[in-house]
């Protein structure tokens, strides 16, 4: 089973402002050190974490600047322990070239990748298209605001339903991007 690693930030992915999801959010308080951070978060959707980390068809990582203290967040967000994707406290520069680091480690070992961050996930150019290529990864850079979504969580549990094609094995032809790329006059793919 390919199952999937999932690289999980908090701040502006779980914890957000206007989390939504049609219920009231929950909020509470998290440590890092002496330092406390209110946090705020979307019951169902943690419901739907939880969900799929019993299923045991995905592997969460935590992959956040919170990776020291994630046993804070594991506290106030009713989760199991989680693996961490360092171990200890990291600046946020830093945490940034781990993040990507982590990225890239998950797919080079082969597994496929879902990467949730508000800040680092690219959502364009070279570094998506690296991480993207062969439909290996998914890569969701929610609204800071808002945080993960029923949409996103949506195409989370599609992605990890959805069986890894086998090494070597081409990715699908998306019929609507030739067509589009015809359109606008642009160069079509190089065949398969």
């Amino acid at each position: 089973m390919d199952r999937p690693v999932w690289l999980l930030d908090v701040d502006g992915v779980l914890n957000a402002s206007r989390p939504g999801w049609g219920a009231a959010p929950r909020s509470g308080t998290a440590y890092s050190g002496s330092d406390a951070y209110r946090m705020r978060w979307a019951p169902a959707l943690l419901d739907r974490i939880r969900a799929l980390h019993r299923a045991g068809e995905v592997e969460i990582h935590w992959c956040s600047t919170w990776c020291a203290d994630a046993d804070q967040l594991e506290r106030l967000f009713a989760l199991p322990r989680l693996a961490r994707a360092w171990p200890g406290h990291l600046s946020a520069t830093a945490a940034a070239a781990a993040k990507l680091a982590a990225a890239r480690a998950v797919l080079t070992r082969g597994r496929r990748l879902i990467w949730t961050d508000d800040v680092e996930v690219p959502t364009s150019g070279p570094v998506h298209d690296e991480l993207t290529v062969g439909g290996r990864a998914l890569l969701i850079a929610p609204s800071p605001g808002r945080g993960l979504q029923p949409e996103h969580m949506d195409a989370v549990e599609a992605f990890i339903s959805t069986p890894a094609a086998p090494p070597g094995t081409p990715p699908p032809v998306d019929e609507a991007l030739l067509i589009a790329r015809r359109l606008l006059g642009g160069a079509p793919p190089p065949p398969l």
